[in-house]
């Protein structure tokens, strides 16, 4: 068991019965806890309280989930923050249009607090981890680990600190095919727990994100992605 972190965690869930859940089991995981039960209360929240992490239902009163990830994500104050989406609707597009506004990782109820908790504090090491001094080039592409800042032809590109894993490990294995097994479990910083879709949603976005770079980044079909060599 993890020692206590102290880092705040703001729940923004309108069914209570899951919003107590989650609460009861990351207070007992050492984490301190605030909450909204409805979308205005929560981006507010978000905004004043500059929470270390946030849960965010889809599902929500007065605004919904993906607006107010769009919003936060898309703010420089709050880009940081990562989001953990929760939905009870079993389609396909609800999280891939999460995970393609910004949010780190989603979770469909019913789910398990133990997972919830192991997905967390995942996603904070990623987060946590210095990064490497050295700067890393692919073409047009450069990245300033110290920084956290990728430009393409010198024009700073704004990336998701997933997003910005994403590529870093690509370009430090510059050539090689990454399984995409293997970049979830070292991007996203667990086993295949998760659908491996969900990296192609989020490669998807990072192409469209370095525009004429795009092509750097090669589609190894049937096993994953490489950074092109030259």
């Amino acid at each position: 068991m993890e020692a206590a972190t102290g880092k705040t965690i703001l729940i923004v869930e309108d069914e209570h019965d899951v919003l107590d859940l989650l609460a009861l089991n990351l207070r007992k995981a050492g984490f301190t806890i605030t909450t909204a039960t409805d979308g205005a209360v929560g981006l507010r929240r978000a905004r004043t309280e500059n929470p270390a992490f946030i849960i965010l239902d889809l599902m929500l009163p007065k605004m919904p989930g993906l607006e107010i990830c769009k919003i936060l994500k898309s703010d420089p104050a709050t880009r940081h923050i990562p989001i953990l989406m929760l939905t009870a609707k079993a389609e396909e597009i609800d999280r891939i249009v999460g995970l393609e506004f910004g949010a780190d990782d989603y979770v469909t109820k019913p789910f398990s607090p133990r997972e919830v908790v192991l997905r967390i504090r995942a996603i904070l090491r990623r987060s946590e981890r210095k990064p490497d001094e050295e700067h890393l080039s692919a073409g047009p592409i450069v990245i300033d680990p110290a920084r956290h800042e990728v430009s393409v032809d010198g024009k700073r590109v704004n990336l998701t600190s997933l997003e910005f894993k994403l590529l870093r490990t690509l370009m430090q294995r510059r050539g090689r095919v990454q399984e995409r097994d293997r970049l979830l479990n070292e991007v996203w910083g667990y086993e295949s727990i998760i659908d491996t879709r969900t990296v192609d949603t989020h490669v998807r976005r990072l192409r469209k994100k370095l525009g004429k770079a795009a092509n750097m980044i090669e589609s190894v079909r049937g096993f994953g992605y490489r950074v092109r060599e030259n």
